[in-house]
């Protein structure tokens, strides 16, 4: 595993792209500005986290009660995702989502 310029491993880096959900996304989108494994971990974390953000708060408006149960599934998905995530971003993998993944790598570019 390469070192990153945080001195972190980049496989710890990469999970902790996912421990704080969208925002240490952003962190280490910042913070690691050259590493691509970290970086694409970092750009699904807050594409996965962002849009389940979204949804929670679209849900949690005038038909909450309506929405419920669909609420706490999406809630449930989120938090096994989130398990998977860090695990395989640990494990040294670049483990892409259906279609997070694809707009992860359309925002890292080619470089």
């Amino acid at each position: 595993m390469d070192k990153t310029s945080t001195g972190l491993q980049e496989n710890v880096a990469g999970l902790l792209c996912y421990l704080g959900t969208w925002i240490t996304g952003i962190i280490f989108l910042i913070i690691e500005p050259k590493n691509r494994f970290v970086r694409f971990h970092a750009f699904q974390s807050i594409v996965v986290f962002g849009f389940i953000q979204i949804l929670g708060l679209i849900l949690s408006g005038p038909f909450a009660l309506f929405n419920l149960l669909f609420a706490w599934l999406i809630w449930v998905a989120g938090i096994i995702l989130w398990i998977v995530l860090m695990v395989k971003a640990y494990q040294g993998q670049r483990y892409k989502l259906p279609v997070a993944g694809d707009i992860a790598e359309s925002l890292l570019g080619k470089g």
